[in-house]
């Protein structure tokens, strides 16, 4: 690399602020088409543009995904396994979600 590419970077690294500020995000790879998004990992990035840049190069290094999504680390909230209990709780008491209290009509397809 040339320094005056060099220089370009630091330039471009100091008006971005330093690495240790910018925030976390979260990857996540999908492996082929009619597969689900699996969680690749982290990374620092200054914004959305560099993050997916990042990620493409750090966890598709071999072609070995089709679409990649990065949410902001603060962005996500997450059960406690903890509370799994509660949280998880069986829908038996729940009578209104059967469909019981539902009247089909005679001619709609496909139910």
């Amino acid at each position: 690399m040339s320094e005056p590419d060099r220089d370009d970077q630091d330039r471009d690294a100091g008006r971005r602020g330093s690495h240790a500020d910018w925030p976390l995000w979260e990857v996540f790879v999908r492996a082929r088409r009619g597969l689900s998004h699996v969680h690749a990992g982290s990374l620092h990035a200054p914004d959305a543009v560099m993050a997916l840049r990042n990620a493409r190069d750090l966890y598709t290094r071999r072609q070995e995904g089709v679409s990649i999504w990065v949410v902001p680390a603060a962005a996500i909230s997450a059960s406690s396994p903890d509370e799994k209990d509660a949280f998880f709780d069986p829908a038996a008491d729940k009578t209104y979600r059967h469909p019981t209290f539902y009247d089909v009509p005679e001619g709609a397809p496909h139910l």
